[in-house]
């Protein structure tokens, strides 16, 4: 079988780092809040391009804790709408109703997957205060347009980045576009930890120092909390991980691009739509390889009959989840479809080519 993402190959290439730097932590002593997050926070930071990471717990936290900060600092207030894609997976949206603001769901572009500009600026109202993009299988969203509309209507922007570590548009990566950024560490990401663990990064220091509180029951100072925060750290033994796995993230995006670039050659199927091909100035880390087929399911079916493994994501947008069930009679028609035919074939940076070649000959063999 031909996996889709083979994590115990990918985590064994650096198998005697990981156990080094494991080491380190354990022997040190100090497990919580110490050299290793101050290390990887301050690395990531510079990879990034921004002036503060700040390590929390996981990726959903990464996006619930900016968006509480923004209030705790009084540049939002429950009830406040947060402009969001319809085609996102959940966590987006379960960040915005978590802090009680009202998520607007606006429609992707149908070739990049991504929020369309065009759809933002129709669904502004006096009531929007944040535009949130989620850059989608590893592909910026067209934040030019999207930080000159949020300019235009002083608007806050959070990027979600769980997808795109190290994903650029012209010349500016992921996370260093908008006022925040949250990202998730999930092992199964671009840049992933050895369990689960999350970072926002951001330019605005009293944002970075509310998280740092807010993440840590709210407190500065050890007994002393300014406000009524959480436990959502990443500790030492996972930050250590993240070093390690930071040094090699863009070597591994590298072999990814070249996975991506063999299928964007090879398949020729007309019953299969590729994604879009990258420009000039921007570049995919391609988290997944998506393509769209009207018969998903049997190609599905086909690829394991013969020993590819697929996954499909997401199968259900979030108007149609049963947590959101207030949605459930809305029609968002282009996610719908998103929904219904997308499949995501293999791709990492352990994937043989010749199992690519594969993948690429069983794709162009399939017929219904």
């Amino acid at each position: 079988m031909i996996p889709f993402l083979d994590l115990k190959a990918i985590n064994a290439q650096y198998r005697d780092e990981l156990v080094s730097a494991c080491t380190r932590v354990i022997d040190s002593g100090w497990y919580i809040g110490g050299a290793e997050l101050a290390q990887f926070e301050h690395s990531f930071a510079e990879y990034c391009g921004t002036e503060f990471a700040i390590g929390v717990a996981n990726g959903l936290d990464a996006l619930i804790l900016t968006l509480r900060a923004w209030i705790e600092l009084d540049k939002l207030q429950e009830g406040d709408e947060v402009i969001v894609p319809s085609n996102t997976y959940i966590a987006s949206i379960l960040a915005i109703t978590a802090n009680n603001l009202k998520p607007v769901l606006v429609e992707p572009d149908l070739n990049s997957f991504n929020i369309d500009p065009n759809k933002i600026e129709e669904a502004i109202t006096d009531k929007t205060k944040v535009i949130l993009p989620v850059h989608l299988y590893g592909q910026l969203a067209d934040m030019p347009a999207i930080m000159d509309i949020a300019k235009r209507h002083n608007l806050l922007v959070l990027e979600d980045s769980a997808q795109a570590h190290g994903a650029s548009m012209d010349n500016k990566k992921s996370g260093n576009w908008g006022d925040a950024s949250g990202f998730s560490f999930y092992p199964g990401k671009n840049l992933g930890a050895v369990g689960d663990a999350g970072a926002i990064t951001t330019n605005d220091s009293e944002l970075a120092d509310t998280l740092r509180a807010l993440r840590n029951y709210g407190s500065h100072e050890k007994y002393k909390n300014i406000y009524q925060g959480v436990n959502s750290r990443l500790d030492e033994i996972q930050a250590a991980m993240l070093s390690v796995k930071l040094s090699h993230l863009d070597t591994e995006i590298m072999h990814r691009r070249k996975v991506a670039n063999s299928y964007l050659e090879g398949i020729n199927n007309p019953a299969i739509i590729l994604p879009t091909h990258e420009d000039e100035d921007s570049s995919h880390v391609w988290h997944v390889f998506v393509i769209r087929c009207e018969q998903r399911d049997a190609l599905q079916a086909y690829l394991a009959d013969n020993g590819v493994q697929t996954l499909i994501h997401y199968p259900i947008p979030p108007h149609k989840q049963q947590a959101y069930k207030e949605w459930n009679d809305l029609s968002y028609p282009i996610s719908e479809l998103i929904h219904k035919h997308v499949l995501s074939l293999p791709i990492g940076p352990t994937l043989l080519l010749e199992d690519v070649k594969k993948v690429i000959q069983l794709c162009n063999e399939f017929k219904l």
